[in-house]
C-alpha cells in the first residue's frame, strides 16, 4: 500500500484533508471509478455499465491526493428503507448491507459489518453467465 492508502483508512474527514487529501463530492468520472475498483482488487466493470450505473448512485464521494483519485464511495438505494455500502444521514431503522468482493470483507469488518450467513445469504447471477 503506498501512504496515501495507508492514511485513509478509517481517518475522519476533518484529517482526511488536513493531510492534504480532497473531497470531492458526487460520483467519481467514469476512468476513475474503473481504475479504483481494479487498483483495490475488485471487480472490473465495463464502461458502458459504469455510464448507466454511476449516474443512478444516492450519493457519491471521491477522495483525491496530489489531485490523483486515491479513494471513492457510492451509496445506492431507495433513499428511505434500503442502502447498500454505508449512509450516515440514513433513518436508525436502515438496513445497510454491502457485497464485499475478493479481500474487502477484512477492511468492512473493521467498521461494524459482519457476514450475514446464517440468517441470510447472499446472492448474485451475472446476466448471461
Amino acid at each position: 500500500m503506498s501512504a496515501p492508502e495507508v492514511i485513509l483508512l478509517g481517518m475522519t474527514e476533518e484529517a482526511l484533508v488536513d493531510n492534504g487529501f480532497e473531497l470531492e463530492s458526487g460520483v467519481p468520472a467514469v476512468a476513475d471509478y474503473r481504475q479504483l475498483r481494479t487498483a483495490c482488487g475488485l471487480s472490473a466493470r465495463s464502461v458502458d455499465a459504469a455510464e448507466v450505473g454511476l449516474p443512478n448512485s444516492w450519493y457519491g464521494i471521491t477522495v483525491r491526493h496530489g489531485g490523483a483519485p486515491v479513494g471513492m464511495g457510492r451509496i445506492v438505494g431507495d433513499g428511505g428503507c434500503f442502502f447498500q455500502v454505508v449512509d450516515r444521514c440514513a433513518p436508525p431503522s436502515a438496513y445497510v448491507s454491502l457485497i464485499a468482493d475478493g479481500d474487502a470483507h477484512h477492511l468492512y469488518r473493521k467498521f461494524g459489518f459482519i457476514e450475514t450467513a446464517p440468517g441470510s445469504i447472499g446472492m448474485h447471477r451475472v446476466r448471461g453467465g
